[in-house]
């Protein structure tokens, strides 16, 4: 599946309600909804000039909503559903941070997902992301015309 539009990506984000994430060998599972706007939320407050970075956080884990694929992992079916919308750099993002990735950011993707397992602090709504998925995605899209 790939995403043309950020109202198409926004239906998928709130699907996600009710989808569980499992903890790494502690806690209790947590919401993926839930977890997403945990993720980006940490990554808006220590990186908050990266918006794709952040944007990446947010849509990490919608791998799991779509479904198995031959030899992709949730992490790899994600990556390729969102690179037409959001573009190489938020795709290479959530990949790498899915598959332990060495670089900075995918390493920075990583170590906020894990903290937001365990976080209970308040993350805010969905349609708080609406613009910056736009903005993002508008991004994408003219350096994808550029090329």
């Amino acid at each position: 599946m790939e995403l043309r539009s950020v109202e198409e990506l926004m239906d998928l984000l709130y699907a996600c309600r009710g989808a569980t994430v499992a903890p790494a060998g502690r806690g209790r599972p947590a919401d993926v909804h839930d977890h997403a706007l945990r993720t980006a939320a940490l990554l808006r407050r220590r990186h908050p000039a990266d918006k794709e970075l952040q944007v990446a956080g947010l849509v990490q884990g919608i791998g799991r909503l779509l479904g198995p694929g031959p030899g992709a992992g949730p992490g790899d079916r994600a990556a390729d559903a969102v690179r037409p919308l959001l573009g190489a750099r938020v795709a290479r993002l959530v990949r790498a941070g899915a598959g332990g990735g060495a670089d900075e950011d995918a390493a920075a993707l990583r170590r906020a997902a894990e903290e937001a397992l365990t976080d209970e602090g308040d993350a805010g709504v969905l349609e708080d992301w609406r613009t910056l998925l736009a903005l993002v995605a508008d991004r994408a899209s003219r350096l994808r015309a550029a090329d």
